[in-house]
């Protein structure tokens, strides 16, 4: 699936969902769903900055795609970083960068959390965009 195709199957599952208390209890599913990060990978290395609560992202190369794995020590911190992870992991590294995020405004999520949260949000595309930029360095 191509990156719009994810976000348009992540737009139309949370348009299903009558409130917000049942959006945020989808993404806490979504978090336990996280392809899980290697513990090794769990450390200051790994850290997105500007979050506030932990969360740690690891990426690597598999047939010319970025995978992710990740973790966060907060359960809503979780869920967000699973929905972006579905968006971008297994996607080849130019898609990532050219991506746009639109989907987030779509579902009501940045509008929906905290601002430190809304911050957090921010940094870890940020993050996820910075090792695609990486990887797409190395093919080219």
């Amino acid at each position: 699936m191509t990156i719009e195709e994810v976000q348009n199957q992540i737009i139309e599952e949370f348009s299903m969902f009558e409130d917000w208390e049942e959006r945020y209890q989808y993404m806490i599913d979504l978090g336990k769903t996280l392809p899980l990060i290697d513990k090794k990978y769990k450390n200051e290395d790994h850290i997105i900055k500007g979050c506030q609560s932990k969360v740690w992202v690891h990426a690597n190369m598999e047939d010319d795609k970025v995978k992710f794995t990740a973790d966060s020590d907060a359960i809503i911190t979780k869920g967000i970083i699973a929905i972006l992870i579905r968006v971008f992991s297994n996607q080849h590294p130019k898609a990532i960068i050219e991506a746009n995020t639109e989907f987030i405004d779509k579902i009501g999520l940045k509008e929906h959390l905290s601002p430190t949260r809304a911050n957090g949000l921010v940094s870890m595309i940020k993050q996820l965009k910075l090792y695609a930029i990486a990887y797409q360095t190395q093919l080219n």
